[in-house]
């Protein structure tokens, strides 16, 4: 008996240390989620321009993916999952990105990091779009909530020493968190067949030649003998952190955790993202981007809430 009580402690203390080892992982991706904002904007315009900073993620995440894909074993992709491949990296690796890190240019870090938490809504409206998911009350207060935010700070504008940056750039970044949105819905068919790691590799081998063309011209132009070293940390911590670590941090999170908690990190990001663009002054706060962050919270909140099966069946 005290040996099966002690074995019995030993798992569950085993399952224990991997949750926290979990709710650090996904807590890290928020963190690092959050600096990047003003990580890639102190590396744009000046020194790198914003489609071959997107080449650099594209090509260096691409090198990143296969080494890792080495050691995880997969099936062959079927040829009539290739057009449904392709579409996921145009959705999630390349055009996305085009309109994200162009938007961020202008965009200030924390109006940015806002917009695009507001990904779960869009998530929402093309599964019911695509996926015949059911219309629930909550959800669509959730929406209509998350979406006033979301445009109250896009159309709020100052001017760029302390206000909301570019209406423009923050549509953008709209843009980006719509098309990802449309991407999470997407690939979830290919998930079902295939492993995570098989799928993201590709689909970023696949966004080289599709982003190369835009991104050819900023490419030619960069002067590497001036850039100071902190920018090519900075570029390191892009290629490797932001997409790399975020990935294999969530995609671990996700195996260990529920969904629903791992998605309450998201509301992190904003957060850590204010936190880190007012400690290097890259931004500043103001009542209107509170709110409206807080009414995209909220809007995204409801969406996400798991809704009881009585709701859904009316």
């Amino acid at each position: 008996m005290r040996k099966k009580y002690t074995a019995s402690l030993q798992f569950k203390t085993r399952l224990m240390n991997l949750r926290n080892i979990a709710l650090l992982a996904a807590f890290s991706t928020a963190v690092i989620y959050g600096v990047s904002y003003t990580v890639a904007k102190d590396v744009m315009p000046d020194f790198v321009l914003p489609y071959a900073l997107i080449f650099f993620r594209v090509i260096g995440s691409t090198m990143l993916f296969w080494l890792f894909g080495l050691f995880v074993k997969s099936k062959k992709i079927e040829r009539q999952d290739y057009p449904r491949m392709v579409l996921c990296a145009l959705l999630g690796t390349s055009v996305n990105m085009l309109f994200f890190y162009k938007g961020l240019n202008t965009a200030l870090p924390i109006v940015a990091s806002a917009i695009a938490v507001g990904t779960p809504l869009m998530v929402f409206v093309f599964s019911v779009i695509l996926l015949k998911e059911k219309l629930v009350k909550s959800r669509i207060i959730g929406l209509i909530i998350g979406l006033l935010g979301a445009f109250i700070l896009i159309t709020y504008k100052q001017d760029l020493e302390g206000g909301a940056g570019s209406v423009i750039g923050n549509f953008y970044v709209f843009l980006n968190a719509a098309f990802y949105g449309l991407y999470l819905v997407v690939v979830k068919k290919l998930l079902e067949k295939y492993n995570p790691i098989h799928i993201i590799k590709w689909m970023y081998t696949i966004s080289i030649p599709i982003v190369l063309p835009f991104a050819y011209s900023e490419l030619v132009i960069i002067n590497w003998v001036s850039m100071p070293g902190h920018i090519y940390f900075e570029l390191f911590f892009i290629i490797v952190f932001t997409t790399f670590f975020n990935y294999l941090f969530n995609l671990f999170a996700l195996t260990k955790l529920k969904p629903t908690t791992v998605s309450v990190f998201v509301y992190l990001h904003p957060v850590f993202a204010s936190m880190y663009a007012l400690y290097v002054g890259s931004d500043s706060l103001s009542v209107v981007k509170v709110s409206t962050t807080l009414l995209i919270c909220l809007g995204v909140y409801l969406v996400t809430k798991p809704v009881e099966k009585a709701s859904l069946r009316k």
